[in-house]
């Protein structure tokens, strides 16, 4: 195993750059459900190893917000400060992709890695969280987490006051346009993929209370200038294809999730619909009905924000540390009884 180590202040930063071997614990998912799991392992002495492909789901993000003590900190700092943590404790990281995972006879694990390793855990934690599928419209990709976002609770109070757009793909949408007049009261609803018809009373009624304009037709695109977003713009509407275009500073929309839950399916966790995905069943510990395999973060539902991901990973670090535990102290009383039966006999 070799290491790359440098120091931030007084902590000492410590990356496994390749492993193999015998962990009581492997994490798959190095966000902050996987980083807290790894981190209350680590204290409770367990050998532990972090898989992390690099790929928060938040990278798009400057800041993150709503996390008490961590309010505006940068997601790449999070993260990096939660690695230094966790190596303070013995806990090892290796910068690589899970692709494969087995439970064998004894009811533990062998996981293997995109580098070619295989690595062998009594518990394992899948904490992949999850990828967002954004609408196919110019200009949302590019501008996602700057002027389109998608949380209310993480960037409203960054944008109040400011020319709301909300660009619906399901009438679920409609939530969503009466959430954010809660941060402005200029809130526009495109309703893009969505029918006048498909509008209950209720939500017509629920709309107009709150003052959200609503505007039928495809959105063709988001009209950008010196960097920043002006306007929303319709499609048809002239000769030359370009329809009406509508002032807005922010633009929210709803990313389609696709959970990373591919692990847990290949050990056959029992999985649940959901309207906003396939999630594993879990216990209120994060255990799936698979013992010994537990689900963490946005691998475990969609509404983790980074500050119940972490809790989702604490919760289920000291759980497995218990179970663990008893484990080796009922094996230690069965062999003792065996020791002394045979004595006897």
């Amino acid at each position: 195993m070799t290491e790359k180590t440098g120091k931030t202040g007084n902590s000492e930063t410590s990356e496994t750059t390749g492993t193999t071997g015998k962990y009581d614990v492997v994490v798959v998912g190095g966000g902050a459900a996987g980083l807290s799991a790894a981190l209350v392992l680590g204290r409770a002495r367990r050998r532990t190893l972090v898989v992390d492909a690099g790929e928060p789901r938040n990278a798009p993000s400057a800041h993150m917000q709503g996390f008490l003590s961590r309010d505006g900190m940068s997601p790449a700092g999070f993260l990096a400060a939660g690695r230094e943590e966790i190596a303070r404790y013995g806990a090892e990281l290796v910068r690589d992709r899970a692709v494969d995972a087995v439970r064998d006879a004894a009811g533990e694990f062998d996981v293997a890695l995109a580098g070619g390793r295989t690595v062998h855990a009594r518990h394992l934690v899948v904490a992949t969280g999850l990828k967002d599928e954004l609408p196919a419209v110019p200009g949302v990709a590019e501008r996602f987490g700057r002027d389109v976002l998608h949380c209310p609770y993480c960037h409203g109070w960054e944008v109040r006051d400011r020319a709301f757009g909300v660009l619906a793909t399901t009438p679920l949408s409609v939530h969503q346009a009466l959430m954010v007049t809660q941060w402005s009261k200029d809130v526009t609803l495109f309703l893009h993929r969505v029918g006048e018809a498909e509008l209950s009373d209720d939500d017509l009624r629920r709309l107009a209370a709150a003052g959200v304009h609503v505007v039928p037709g495809e959105v063709a695109g988001l009209v950008v200038e010196d960097d920043r977003l002006t306007g929303v713009r319709l499609a048809g509407g002239t000769p030359s294809g370009g329809g009406t275009t509508h002032a807005r500073e922010v633009l929210f929309v709803a990313p389609r999730a696709l959970p990373r839950t591919d692990l847990l399916r290949r050990l056959g966790a029992e999985m649940r619909e959901t309207p906003f995905g396939t999630y594993p069943v879990i216990d209120e510990r994060g255990l799936t009905t698979v013992p010994g395999l537990w689900a963490a973060g946005n691998a475990s539902g969609f509404a983790e924000q980074v500050i119940n991901a972490a809790s989702r990973g604490y919760r289920a670090g000291a759980a497995i540390n218990g179970e663990l535990l008893f484990t080796d102290l009922d094996a230690a009383v069965e062999a003792q009884s065996a020791t002394q039966s045979t004595a006897r006999g």
